[in-house]
Formats: structure tokens, C-alpha cells, sequence
């Protein structure tokens, strides 16, 4: 079956996912695998690679739906090229992680789970980053940054503009 992308598909990424498709199809743990396969090639999850993945695994499409918006490591919403993650763990929270937050939120105009209209920019709020010593701490891709007040935020965000 040809499938039909409402948006700008990378076809080699399109083939890649139907080749790792056909090698995992019947293996145990085949749909996790390849819907973390298809969101590294994509990036997110759109509805389209989710119809393919469920046509090709025979899958319902609701299952691959149930599955995708359970599991927080998928995304349904493209990110942003530039992927904020903002600790909200213990340590950070009571040490103003809410109030670095809100500072993101305000600097770049979206919400968490949102991305910003020009794709730079996405905000995820997490748990422990693994760095309580320097609460709070934010990541921008894998850049880390420790020990923030909310006036440092736009100096990092201007950074990446």
C-alpha cells in the first residue's frame, strides 16, 4: 500500500522505516522498537507514520495511538530543533525551577509540550536531569545548565537565536 504524507516526508527516512519495519515484523517488542525507530528518523510521530506503522504491523491504529501518547518519550508534535528540557524534579523544583519556567515560557511565547512557530524551540518539563548539585538545572539539546535564576534565560535562549 502507498501512503500519502500531509507533510514534507524524507523518503530515505520513509524506506529506512519500512526496511526496519520488515526485519522487526513478529519479533517481541516490535512496536516499541519501531516507534522509537520512526521518532528518531522523524524526529515525532506524526498520524501518517503511525497509519504506516499499524497497516505494516497490522496493528491497530489505536493501539499505536494508546501506545505513542503513554510512553513520554514519544512525541505526536514535532520539536523544536533546539529541545528545552526544564527540571521539575525535588531538588530543582524548591530551588525556583517553576519560576525559570515560566521565565522559557514568557522568552519564547509557547507552552510546555509546545514549539515555537519557526521549529527552533520546544519545552519539555522533566524530572531528575541527574544534576541535583546544580539545582535547577535546564538542558538545550545536550548543553547543560546549572545553578539558574530566571535572569539568566534570555542570555542562554539568545544564544541559540
Amino acid at each position: 500500500m502507498e501512503f500519502v504524507f500531509d507533510w514534507e516526508a524524507n523518503e530515505e527516512n520513509i524506506r529506512e522505516l519500512k526496511i526496519f519495519i520488515k526485519e522487526n515484523k513478529g519479533k517481541k517488542g516490535a512496536l516499541m522498537a519501531v516507534l522509537h525507530k520512526a521518532q528518531d528518523l522523524f524526529g515525532y510521530l506524526p498520524i501518517e507514520v503511525q497509519r504506516m506503522i499499524s497497516e505494516e504491523l497490522r496493528i491497530p491504529l489505536s493501539e499505536i495511538y494508546g501506545v505513542a501518547t503513554f510512553y513520554s518519550q514519544f512525541s505526536l508534535i514535532p520539536k523544536g530543533k533546539y529541545k528545552i528540557g526544564i527540571c521539575l524534579g525535588t531538588a530543582c523544583y524548591v530551588k525556583g525551577a517553576q519560576e525559570i519556567l515560566e521565565k522559557l515560557k514568557e522568552v519564547l511565547g509557547i507552552d510546555v509540550g509546545q514549539t515555537t512557530p519557526d521549529k527552533k524551540f520546544s519545552i519539555d518539563a522533566t524530572r531528575c536531569l541527574g544534576a541535583c548539585g546544580l539545582a535547577p538545572v535546564m538542558m538545550i539539546n545536550d548543553d547543560v545548565y546549572g545553578r539558574l535564576t530566571v535572569d539568566d534565560i534570555e542570555e542562554i535562549i539568545n544564544k541559540y537565536k
